[in-house]
């Protein structure tokens, strides 16, 4: 997990070196199930060049009860939204996912569908990192997120 930044870093450079990508910033909440129950908060950038394949990368807060103990896990994911249909009346409505999650207790890559990128709805498998867990709770397993992205230029025209 030290070299996530550098990663990160690298991958951000790399878009932004490629082409002008638009950048869109989001606000995330969701339900994540990852061998307990977690409810998520967090933001996302996401970087659109054209509608057919979208890159986001998020950061956010887990927060449950992990063998009785209220925790909390930092999560960062990046995510990839595909989809190529062309010449149909809702164009673009639905994307296929595919990405990868990780926290200090688990990285999950995972795939699903999201409409609109709006609603996310993802499956994986986590595979742990070091032997702890979450207060004695291994994380490792089915991983499932159902996810709501709210675009912040929708609140700011909601609001005003």
């Amino acid at each position: 997990m030290k070299q996530f930044p550098l990663l990160l870093l690298l991958i951000l450079t790399g878009l932004t070196a490629k082409a002008q990508y638009t950048v869109h910033k989001m606000i995330n909440v969701g339900y994540v199930y990852q061998n307990q129950s977690f409810g998520e908060i967090g933001g996302k950038l996401l970087f659109l060049k054209n509608d057919d394949v979208i890159y986001r990368l998020g950061a956010s807060a887990l927060m449950g009860s992990a063998n009785s103990d209220f925790a909390i896990m930092p999560k960062v994911q990046a995510d990839v939204l595909l989809n190529f249909e062309k010449n149909v009346d809702f164009n673009h409505s639905y994307y296929f996912l595919a990405g990868v999650e990780g926290t200090n207790k688990y990285v999950a890559p995972k795939i699903g569908v999201t409409l609109f990128g709006l609603l996310d709805l993802t499956g994986g498998y986590a595979f742990p990192i070091g032997d702890k867990g979450l207060n004695g709770k291994q994380m490792k397993g089915l991983n499932i997120n159902f996810t709501l992205n709210i675009p912040t230029t929708f609140l700011h025209d909601m609001f005003n």
